[in-house]
């Protein structure tokens, strides 16, 4: 794709931003702790897969530049950031003897409307590298050929650049009346989504490995399912037929229509490990170094901390969705009635037999 032909997201596709307690900023840390699940991980991949006098550091100044993509408002961003410039760091002093490194930039990738104001208040002004906000949709070109070194992406890939159009055609045998997600229940849904994702997960692979030099590395942590699991089965997928249903309510109270309540659907799609990799070896420019699950701490807190993260969670993810679809009244009444529900049901979803995994992939570009 070239770089004229970069689509832009809806507005809704960003997370609520300022830092208010309704914010993202302060109501991330089931992503914060997925940042932290995976940091050893990261330290071990560049220590044993990035050789740093390959890419030429050894004889040169260069900068060693790196893009989070898809950084939303922070401060998960930074954690991660700052994760990866120490390991590099590290690998510096042990290759070459403790010669000097030269430094980094990074660049902060999210959506036009993502709050860069709010990222870039809480960025600490002594930090030791070159910063740049790098606004514009990750499934396209967004820097120059082979200029980035290590690429990484949190929790971001398993959102869709958009709906499949089938799923909200009534006239489609993919139509998913009844559910705002692809549940696994209904085949020709799960191949309309399921196609959309190889789409999207296609394009954003070929524009990395234009941007990535090789020998560069690349990190995505996202959601998925075991194989052999349907999204009906898992914990996540009953969380979110718990938030379609207080929609399904209030289009039985008259408060918003069928018709509205059957042209939304999430644009999520949580893919198994075999079919993420066989779509990075179908694109064929990077190797796999890595692929494992994240262990996250939230399940071993108490009931009430589940709660309130899994509320406030998807406030900031799902409110700004609900407000370009339904408005802003109707946003508002279903995150209530969700949260009296969620504590109603908790049990079930908490106690479902399977569960969603994080999925850590760990990529090197070819050198071609």
């Amino acid at each position: 794709m070239a770089m004229g032909e970069i689509k832009e997201l809806p507005k809704s596709w960003a997370m609520l931003g300022g830092d208010g307690p309704e914010s993202y900023t302060q109501n991330s840390s089931y992503q914060k702790g997925v940042v932290d699940a995976s940091m050893e991980m990261v330290d071990d991949g560049i220590m044993e897969k990035l050789d740093l006098k390959s890419l030429g550091f050894e004889s040169t100044n260069d900068t060693f530049r790196i893009t989070d993509f898809g950084c939303s408002v922070g401060p998960n961003t930074f954690f991660a950031v700052e994760n990866i410039m120490k390991a590099v760091e590290h690998k510096h002093h042990a290759q070459f003897n403790n010669s000097p490194f030269s430094g980094f930039q990074v660049f902060f990738n999210d959506v036009t409307t993502n709050d860069f104001n709010t990222l870039f208040k809480a960025l600490r002004s002594n930090e030791k590298y070159c910063s740049a906000g790098l606004p514009g949709t990750f499934f396209g070109r967004l820097l120059p050929r082979s200029t980035l070194h290590f690429a990484h992406s949190s929790y971001c890939l398993h959102w869709l650049s958009k709906v499949p159009k089938e799923v909200l055609d009534s006239e489609s045998p993919a139509w998913n009346k009844g559910s705002i997600q692809c549940d696994g229940l209904k085949k020709e849904v799960t191949k309309a989504y399921s196609a959309q994702f190889q789409s999207d997960m296609s394009t954003f692979l070929e524009a990395r490995a234009q941007e990535i030099v090789g020998g560069g590395l690349m990190v995505i942590i996202m959601g998925g399912l075991p194989d052999g699991i349907l999204m009906s089965q898992a914990g996540i997928g009953m969380y979110y037929d718990l938030l379609g249903s207080c929609l399904i309510d209030m289009a039985e109270l008259g408060v918003i229509s069928e018709e509205k309540l059957d042209s939304f659907n999430l644009p999520l799609y949580y893919s198994s490990s075999k079919e993420i990799e066989e779509i990075i070896k179908a694109n064929g420019n990077f190797s796999i170094e890595r692929m494992d699950s994240l262990s996250h701490n939230i399940w071993k807190t108490s009931r009430e901390t589940k709660i309130k993260v899994s509320v406030t969670g998807g406030r900031v993810v799902f409110q700004g969705l609900l407000e370009d679809h339904f408005g802003s009244e109707v946003a508002e009444k279903t995150f209530e009635n969700f949260e009296t529900k969620l504590d109603e049901n908790f049990s079930i979803i908490d106690g479902a037999a399977h569960e969603h995994i994080d999925q850590f992939i760990l990529l090197k570009r070819n050198v071609n």
